[in-house]
């Protein structure tokens, strides 16, 4: 009979940095491929779960007396349990705009999936989860009247001021950035890992760190700023929510996962590097053409080598023949 108290190490074992971007490289060749239709409906149903983090994290913030005595003390409770959605997205594997900006930005830098693919797979994963935002928050919250009542009501459109209202355009869009950094770090940590307990403590320290800080996430933006809107916000309305909101957020957020995640990991890890294996296999699937010739130069550089080795041979043989 096995003891209960003693930890089997191989459960606590992790992925390395470089096994782990070939993981998201592989991922998003796979996301990259996925047929439209199921594209959309997995975008659909990371809007839905998403949002039901949102919303409790927006109960959770809902404590007038701490809200004026205590504001970074209620906003650390609202940022514990909004990972929750996060978790939920990422381990029954729906497709959030925000990944999808590392995973598909590496298999496209790794020469794995073509740019166009990249495109459709970010239109595709950003439409559905808007359209599942806005299924939960009008449908469920909104006609389920989950926030009609003060103070919910007041705390809703007290956020919806906090992150659209007051501040300027510019300030939106560096924060997006900074959220999706996180966002993509957190997804990259939960790749890392191989149990499921990991998976998810990896991804939730990020998250916690972006909604404490009121970073801003263009897909959780879609359930609360319409929430807003919906309880008549003063000041808010979809046209400036669509300009100051949605567009310097989406901006922002493809900056900080395809740049300082995407682009990062795959420089560090995976360019001009030996192929990565995966517990012993390397990569089989479908490569494309790259532009990026100049920064391939280790590979050239090998396949060069070996093309000169094998002419040499042929020519000493001929030689050879000749004599």
């Amino acid at each position: 009979m096995s003891n209960p108290l003693v930890v089997n190490i191989a459960n606590l074992a992790a992925y390395t940095p470089a096994e782990t971007i070939e993981l998201v490289s592989r991922a998003g060749v796979r996301k990259g491929n996925m047929r439209p239709d199921k594209v959309f409906l997995s975008a659909v149903s990371a809007g839905c779960l998403l949002s039901f983090g949102c919303a409790v994290s927006l109960t959770a913030l809902t404590a007038p007396w701490y809200q004026e005595n205590a504001p970074g003390l209620i906003k650390l409770v609202g940022a514990g349990v909004f990972p929750l959605g996060l978790v939920m997205v990422v381990l029954t594997g729906a497709d959030l705009f925000t990944a999808t900006t590392m995973f598909t930005m590496v298999s496209v830098l790794h020469g794995r999936l073509p740019a166009r693919k990249m495109l459709l797979h970010w239109f595709l994963c950003f439409f559905g989860n808007l359209a599942g935002s806005l299924f939960v928050m009008a449908i469920i919250m909104g006609y389920g009247g989950v926030f009609d009542a003060s103070p919910y009501k007041e705390e809703v459109q007290s956020l919806a001021t906090k992150k659209q209202i007051t501040p300027e355009m510019h300030q939106i869009f560096l924060r997006a950035i900074g959220c999706n950094w996180l966002v993509c770090l957190a997804v990259f940590l939960g790749t890392q890992a191989k149990d499921l307990a990991s998976k998810v403590i990896g991804m939730w320290w990020p998250i916690f760190a972006f909604v404490s800080l009121g970073l801003d996430h263009v897909v959780a933006n879609m359930f609360y700023m319409p929430m807003g809107i919906w309880l008549h916000t003063p000041d808010l309305s979809v046209g400036l929510y669509i300009w100051k909101g949605i567009i310097p957020a989406t901006l922002g957020n493809i900056l900080g996962g395809g740049l300082f995640c995407g682009l990062y990991y795959w420089y560090m890890y995976l360019l001009m590097e030996d192929p990565v294996k995966i517990d012993g296999v390397e990569y089989q699937g479908p490569h494309v053409d790259s532009h990026l010739h100049f920064l391939d130069g280790r590979r050239k550089s090998a396949a060069t080598d070996e093309e000169s080795r094998i002419e040499t041979r042929h020519v000493s043989i001929s030689h050879s023949i000749a004599k």
